[in-house]
């Protein structure tokens, strides 16, 4: 296959269109979450994924999980973290059963930010796809995202 050909270039005309979907609903969700709770796209996706820890086999994820989650390096991940943890609500402890281990959860102040900013995200998100299937290029790409109803798995 070529650069010119029309099966490649179909397939990047797609890849832009999904950019361009993605890049439309995070921006719209960002703007949202920062001016009714003070929160980024990244920061509400964080609190919401450990919020969904629990305690016994695979509750608590390792940085990296949560770093695939929120799809962020390690490290940026970590300063994420940090940041959310110094406006208290995220704080971390030493993993019992393996002090090298860290875990971190959600106080209950970021369980009730999280709460706050859920309608918030939620209607951000269904404001984005509804103006998005207006655009006859996004508008396929819309109904599948709506026909989407399993839960995104972590991988182990």
């Amino acid at each position: 296959m070529t650069a010119t050909d029309p099966a490649l270039t179909a397939l990047a005309q797609g890849w832009c269109a999904l950019s361009l979907l993605h890049g439309k609903i995070e921006a719209h969700i960002e703007r949202a979450l920062q001016a009714h709770h003070d929160l980024s796209v990244r920061e509400y996706s964080l609190l919401d994924v450990l919020s969904r820890q629990h305690e016994g086999d695979g509750g608590h994820l390792q940085m990296k999980q949560v770093a695939d989650a929120v799809v962020l390096s390690q490290s940026a991940t970590t300063r994420l973290v940090t940041r959310l943890e110094d406006r208290g609500l995220l704080e971390r402890y030493l993993c019992p059963t393996d002090r090298r281990g860290i875990y971190t959860n959600v106080t209950d102040a970021g369980l009730e930010l999280l709460a706050e900013a859920r309608p918030t995200n939620d209607a951000a998100l269904r404001e984005a796809l509804d103006e998005a299937a207006r655009n006859p290029e996004l508008a396929p790409l819309v109904r599948v995202v709506e026909s989407l109803k399993a839960p995104v798995t972590l991988p182990a």
